[in-house]
């Protein structure tokens, strides 16, 4: 009775109970959900000498300052928005990380550490991490001095008595983002996932609701119908990105073994495949897009005039760089499309499947081992990526295109935010399906 109670269960319900049911995973899965309740609180400790108000009303605006600070807030769940010291959220450090990922090909000092194995993956990553503390630092001072701009803030400036509070406020947010580059590890250590996208997830979930919760409030017949056509869009997207996100091709493979058996030797042949993902990159490409597309804009904050007196060149790469320029959203696509190939790239490069299937004594059928096998699997994956990599840009620039048809501005970014989501969900949902499958149970995803 009770296995066929079992067996009428929904798949995704019965595997829940199962992760729940071993100590191990339970105790994953709550420090996981435990170090997110933690950045939610961190996320609501404002900055000291911070206007909540003004900033509301600034982000609210329609200005391209205020679009460029309201996307930090999408990704920040609402840190910025309530000028919190997790304003800057985990930004810093992915575009160290995209740094020293740039570098490491370049620099031979940085190849010859990355060949270390486990030893050399953790110099890197010391060196990503000191790396973000001056880039926090210079992205905290940038938008201060934009909001400052705005009226948001006051006192900020390196001289006279606007030194300590310009240097406290900067320092709040620096730390800020240190610690929660560090719950993101410990998600990646003790939890299940990856610790820095899970951060960015629970961000974009806990503003998702005020957001669409705003756009319900627009006044006007053609907002509304707008926003029922956004979200047939984000049904739509929703599910194109699932079937992008689980595509693959399959390379058959096949290898021989030999048996030592009655004093004589068999040889045995098996097959199998290597399937190569349409987005192999995941999320990445559109993380790092993203956070580098944020720099110029904090960059330039620091050298704008205020509203009272004429632009200057860094009013123009402000503008340029705010969701509210067709400039920004070209960009975007062109860095998206580069970034997904450069990261499937460089991750298939490390795992130098040609050698490792020789040495197993494993082939690809009419394909030479070796060299040649692992130009063969590289012309697949170029020719597979072009269509995650596009499938990856149409979406990034879907809001542009959905504002210019409906006019909305409330839901400019959520189908960003989407995409990283359920990405993130898929790729956590893995993880736990593979700790549930070494245990011999059923996992979410067939």
């Amino acid at each position: 009775m009770t296995q066929e109670r079992k067996s009428t269960r929904p798949q995704l319900l019965q595997a829940m109970i199962d992760a729940f049911g071993q100590a191990d995973l339970r105790r994953k899965i709550l420090i996981t959900l435990g170090l997110l309740v933690i950045f939610r609180f961190v996320a609501h400790v404002p900055v000291p000498g911070a206007d909540v108000e003004a900033m509301k009303g600034f982000i609210g605006g329609g200005t391209s300052s205020g679009a460029l600070v309201g996307m930090l807030d999408l990704f920040s769940g609402g840190a910025m928005r309530n000028m919190s010291i997790a304003a800057m959220g985990v930004y810093p450090y992915i575009t160290a990380l995209i740094i020293m990922q740039l570098m490491v090909p370049i620099i031979p000092r940085l190849q010859a550490i990355a060949r270390e194995g486990d030893a050399g993956r953790a110099k890197i990553n010391m060196y990503t991490h000191w790396l973000t503390v001056p880039l926090a630092v210079l992205q905290g001072y940038g938008q201060l001095m934009l909001l400052q701009q705005s009226g948001v803030v006051s006192n900020v400036g390196l001289s006279g008595p606007n030194l300590l509070p310009t240097a406290t406020m900067v320092i709040a947010m620096t730390a800020g983002t240190m610690f929660l580059v560090w719950l993101g590890e410990l998600i990646t250590e003790y939890g299940i996932g990856n610790g820095v996208s899970l951060i960015i997830f629970g961000g974009i979930v806990a503003s998702l609701p005020e957001m669409v919760g705003r756009a319900f409030l627009t006044p006007g017949q053609s907002e509304i119908w707008g926003l029922v056509f956004f979200l047939l869009l984000a049904l739509a997207i929703l599910v194109t990105i699932v079937i992008f996100t689980e595509a693959h091709r399959r390379i058959p493979v096949q290898y021989a073994r030999s048996l030592y058996r009655g004093g004589k030797m068999y040889r045995q042949s098996g097959g199998t495949h290597i399937p190569i993902r349409v987005n192999s990159a995941g999320m990445i490409p559109v993380i790092f897009a993203m956070a580098l597309l944020i720099f110029p804009g904090v960059v330039a904050g620091f050298f704008v005039n205020p509203p009272s007196e004429p632009g200057n060149f860094a009013n123009i790469i402000v503008n340029w760089f705010s969701a509210t320029h067709w400039f920004y959203w070209a960009a975007y696509f062109v860095l998206v499309l580069f970034f997904t190939f450069f990261y499937a790239m460089i991750i298939f490069q490390q795992q130098n499947l040609g050698e490792t299937l020789q040495r197993q004594g494993a082939f690809i059928p009419g394909i030479r081992p070796g060299k040649t096998t692992q130009q063969y699997l590289n012309r697949v994956l170029t020719r597979v990526t072009w269509g995650g990599a596009l499938f990856l840009a149409f979406v990034a620039i879907s809001p542009y295109i959905v504002q210019s048809i409906t006019g909305i501005q409330n839901l400019a970014l959520p189908s960003i935010g989407m995409l990283i989501v359920v990405g993130v969900a898929l790729d956590t949902m893995r993880q736990l399906e593979a700790q549930l499958v070494m245990r011999r149970y059923e996992g979410f995803l067939k």
